[in-house]
């Protein structure tokens, strides 16, 4: 319905008959009607999920709370802890290296150090284990060149291994975000302090830097969530965390309640972490005068330290994207004749099929919402977007839990309807098919659709808008004619991040898609949970390389 034309204008409703129902009316159409729909399909999982308390699993509470949880809680601590200060040091350094100073390569690092987002954590971490674990190259070649007992290797299946290894997967996000800080800077910033007696060294910490921390806090935040929501990369290296006991938990104990449960306090540390640092943003004001730092106003870095910051950036690329990925592809060129045939077709088009299906749904469900917000920009309407894209923030493990439960109730339903109606013994209509798997994407991905096409859609002028009322074209007509050509770059920068996350997502295919419907992520983690690393690297090569085109897009856009 068109924002100028209300139905509470027209003579039946203005009359005084019905003033009531024509405000209903004129409030609750179709585009806030749907965003109130998919609000209600995210939040119902999550409803699911806290419910499941009110009937505890007490036996296989007591046998967690004896043997795993105190584990659990330390795994996670620390790791969260190891990861956070991982990503700090290298995302902070190399950002400040690659946004201020100058030195050589710095053109070429500032966008291949956005590499490693196009590896899954969960590739990354078996290919670690492939080249450094007993068996692996590496510490088969120390022992060719002195005997074991007398070669010291660091345990490489340890939280020490695990941390080093998402700590190289996940440090662009702070990377990206605090180079756009410092750029911003760029060296007046260092002249200033320095002008107040500070040291370079000094002037970094007490004026770049927290100036930089809203961004800094921001790219932590999503290592964060990151960590919490993995359950590829601590599975291969049997670290025990709360998505994998999520997992077992359904998968070992057969109890869906016990996971739902579980996922219940995964969720409650995720809101605690999401309102901390909400509550810290507020308190900070930064503001940025005058234009962004030019090109000639960088650091120019001279002496061994410029060398030094080559060969620091470069350590970093080699070993969290350059060497693992070399490595995938010798392994898929060794086994590339015995692996690809017509099994690996089938996992492939699995892929693909699911991917395109979740692009083109998610994709077009952003851009209604998008409109819908567009439609109606009150405190309503940010509410149900809020909560329609906060999936994102939450672990596969746990929607897929909620998903499933909430889907398995509604086919439950459905049964028992249509036997009371027409006596029919139905078998379950949803249970075990594409659609609770594409339910559970809908509800993890919609924030990663919504984001470009709403931050394309807030560039379109609203006396557009008008204009085309103005000349009879509204509604569904206004946003096929007029928006949609205005927003195709939005809509492809949504569909392929789309794509390329639904293709590497593992534990929400692993635990809901149907029986043989195997996916090149859930071969991935079959084959590495048989440490069969070589056999894994062909469907894993696929997966960076899709990876790799929504880094492109998003280089594009960081060095526009």
């Amino acid at each position: 319905m068109d924002s100028s034309i209300c139905i509470k204008d027209l003579p039946f409703f203005s009359s005084g008959r019905f003033p009531i129902l024509g405000r209903i009316r004129c409030y609750l159409d179709g585009w806030r009607l749907f965003a109130m729909g998919f609000s209600l399909f995210v939040a119902l999982p999550l409803a699911v999920i806290f419910l499941s308390f009110l009937h505890p699993e007490k036996e296989i509470w007591r046998h967690l709370a004896d043997t795993l949880l105190i584990d659990l809680l330390t795994n996670t601590l620390i790791l969260t802890a190891g990861v956070l200060s991982g990503t700090f040091i290298l995302g902070v350094s190399l950002a400040w290296l690659t946004g201020v100073c100058e030195f050589p390569g710095r053109k070429t690092f500032s966008w291949a150090l956005l590499l490693p987002l196009a590896m899954p954590t969960y590739v990354l971490a078996f290919v670690a284990l492939g080249l450094f674990d007993y068996s692996g190259p590496v510490q088969t070649f120390l022992r060719k060149l002195a005997p074991a007992d007398k070669i010291w290797f660091p345990e490489v299946r340890s939280a020490g291994g695990i941390i080093i290894v998402m700590t190289l997967a996940l440090y662009p996000y702070v990377y990206l975000l605090a180079r756009s800080a410092f750029k911003t800077q760029g060296k007046r910033a260092m002249e200033a302090a320095q002008s107040l007696g500070c040291s370079r060294l000094t002037g970094f910490f007490k004026v770049a830097l927290p100036m930089a921390r809203p961004w800094i806090a921001a790219g932590l935040l999503l290592v964060l969530m990151e960590t919490l929501a993995d359950f590829g990369a601590v599975s291969i290296f049997n670290y025990d965390t709360f998505t994998t006991a999520i997992y077992k938990a359904w998968y070992g104990f057969f109890s869906l309640p016990a996971a739902a449960q579980m996922s219940a306090l995964l969720v409650i540390i995720v809101f605690a972490v999401i309102i901390i640092e909400q509550q810290m943003r507020q308190k900070m004001q930064f503001t940025q005068s005058g234009r962004l730092s030019m090109e000639e106003e960088r650091i120019e870095l001279t002496g061994a330290i410029r060398w030094a910051a080559a060969f620091f950036a470069s350590v970093v690329l080699l070993t969290a994207f350059l060497i693992p990925f070399v490595q995938l592809v010798i392994w898929s060129a060794k086994i590339f004749h015995e692996e690809f045939g017509g099994r690996y077709l089938e996992i492939l088009g699995n892929s693909l099929f699911f991917a395109c299906l979740a692009t083109v749904i998610i994709t077009c469900s952003a851009l209604l919402l998008s409109y819908a917000q567009r439609r109606h920009p009150d405190k309503t309407m940010r509410l149900l977007v809020r909560i329609a894209t906060l999936g994102y923030a939450l672990p596969g493990t746990v929607l897929a839990v909620g998903v499933f439960v909430v889907i398995s109730q509604a086919d439950s339903l459905l049964v028992g309807m249509i036997k009371a109606v027409s006596g029919f013994d139905a078998d379950a209509l949803l249970h075990g098919t594409v659609f609770i798997v594409i339910a559970a994407y809908m509800v993890r991905f919609m924030a990663a659709g919504f984001n470009p096409v709403s931050s394309a859609m807030n560039r379109i002028a609203p006396n557009l808008d008008e204009a085309s009322i103005s000349m009879g074209v509204t509604g569904i007509s206004l946003l096929r004619r007029i928006h949609l050509p205005i927003l195709r770059n939005g809509l492809f920068t949504a569909a392929v991040l789309v794509f390329v996350d639904v293709m590497k997502e593992m534990p929400i295919t692993l635990m809901t898609r149907p029986f043989g419907w195997d996916t090149l992520a859930v071969k991935i983690y079959e084959l590495t949970s048989e440490g069969e690393w070589e056999r894994a690297a062909l469907p894993a090569v696929a997966l960076v390389v899709g990876g790799l085109l929504p880094v492109i897009i998003l280089t594009r856009k960081t060095e526009a």
